[in-house]
């Protein structure tokens, strides 16, 4: 027993107003852009009624997809980075840029892969059914290719303020595609209904999974009109989420969503395990010193892992200043070995459960992106709502929240805010050659990199 005596519910309350410095109470509870409050404590109190379904861990810690991105223009420079992904421990691609949508680069480009073994899975735009055409070429009709044709035509419309024709049309002849290619290859998955376009504007995270189900809900509407049965069409739409250097907020964030994804599933009469796909926020890099960002990407990978993604995919530490070298892309995916096979994080179901905090901020956020999603809804849904200028103010609102709490010294940036490096080493990387196309009918979901307006300053 120790000599020391357990200090008194008084000592304790004398020692935290003595801590405080003059400060009430409330000054412990913090808003986020959601206006949810994070307290100092948690009980059991708070986190009743919170229900997660997780995703199964592995024994051997390989129960999430390790996903790279692989970007350029160059067919052959592109095959030798995804070789070279696949053979040191990545389990599937991402391919984005102009080859997605020729058959004869990508044919070049995925050479030597084999698609019965190794997703692909692509970032078309809207391209998407061009660049699904070209992976259908290349995976040859074999029935266990596994293949995600990742469309995702309203990301590319809310990016873009508008698009090259007709939306509507733009959207029944990728649902029609996609119902073809669901008989050829029963294992693909067909959509990407992503929060990702919204996250990078601004929005908050209600925001952004009230993003992510509308879009699914218009998905999964235009494959049943397409002839694809309800269950079919469920779990052919993978879900996507932003994580951050917030790690607490995005795995609460992916957990969230997996319930909401069994509400959504119940409500059209068949309910399916989510398939969720965790990206790496682009809103957080900096630009000026990229060192850092292998901080803030790790509390990604981390958020994306313990929250119970199905794949997490990492952006290179210099994505911010351009495309990245091998050198780069390496670090992207050892940060993720790391966390697998070093870190263990795979091999347990769902770790946060049983905190008092993350139960209870799981189920916070998953009724305020629920009441979101039903406010999208009720305006005529995701098309309406960005046609008609409803979803865009929010999000406003949303970023000037975030943007303010960065520039009175509430929230800092390690590198850009705080602790700044004067003398940055310098890194390599090669210019981008795609921008994104604006139409200008409606008020378009920029991308915002937080550090940006610091780094312009301090030049």
């Amino acid at each position: 027993m120790s000599q020391f005596p357990a200090p008194t519910p008084l000592e304790w309350r004398d020692a935290a107003i003595k801590a405080l410095k003059d400060r009430p109470l409330e000054s412990l509870v913090h808003l986020d852009a959601d206006q949810l409050a994070t307290r100092p404590l948690y009980g059991t109190a708070n986190a009743t009624g919170a229900v997660f379904a997780p995703r199964p861990s592995d024994s051997e810690g390989r129960s999430w997809d390790l996903r790279t991105i692989v970007e350029g223009v160059d067919a052959a420079e592109l095959n030798r980075a995804i070789l070279t992904d696949l053979e040191n421990g990545a389990a599937s691609v991402l391919i984005s840029g102009p080859v997605v949508g020729d058959v004869a680069q990508l044919t070049k480009a995925l050479e030597g892969v084999a698609l019965e073994l190794a997703p692909v899975a692509l970032d078309g735009g809207f391209d998407g059914v061009k660049a699904g055409e070209a992976l259908a070429a290349v995976a040859k009709d074999s029935p266990r290719a596994q293949l995600s044709f990742h469309l995702d035509p309203v990301s590319a419309y809310a990016r873009a303020g508008g698009a090259p024709s007709d939306f509507a049309a733009i959207l029944k002849d990728a649902a029609t595609k996609a119902a073809n290619w669901s008989s050829t290859y029963p294992q693909a998955k067909l959509f990407l209904a992503s929060g990702q376009v919204a996250h990078e504007a601004g929005a908050s995270v209600a925001q952004e999974l009230a993003f992510a189900l509308s879009s699914a809900v218009t998905y999964v509407k235009a494959l049943v009109e397409a002839g694809v049965s309800t269950e079919k069409a469920l779990s052919s739409v993978t879900l996507g989420v932003a994580v951050d250097q917030q790690y607490f907020d995005g795995l609460a964030k992916v957990r969230a969503l997996r319930i909401l994804w069994s509400n959504v599933s119940k409500a059209f009469g068949h309910e399916v395990q989510a398939q969720i796909e965790a990206r790496s926020s682009r809103r957080m890099l900096s630009a000026r010193d990229p060192w850092p960002n292998m901080l803030r990407l790790t509390a990604a990978g981390f958020a994306g892992s313990v929250g119970g993604a199905d794949v997490v995919v990492l952006d290179a530490f210099t994505r911010a200043a351009g495309l990245p070298d091998d050198f780069a892309r390496r670090q992207a995916r050892n940060t993720q070995l790391i966390l697998m096979e070093e870190s263990n994080l795979g091999r347990v179901d769902d770790p946060a459960s049983g905190s008092w905090y993350l139960d209870a901020r799981t189920r916070e956020l998953a009724e305020a992106a629920w009441k979101e999603f039903q406010a999208i809804e009720a305006e005529g849904g995701m098309i309406h709502g960005l046609e008609g200028h409803l979803i865009q103010p929010r999000i406003t609102r949303a970023r000037e929240f975030v943007e303010k709490a960065y520039q009175n010294g509430a929230a800092q940036i390690v590198g850009v805010t705080k602790f700044v490096d004067p003398d940055v080493r310098a890194v390599s990387v090669a210019d981008e050659v795609s921008s994104t196309p604006s139409y200008g009918a409606f008020e378009a979901l920029v991308p915002v990199r937080i550090a940006a307006a610091f780094e312009e300053a301090g030049q």
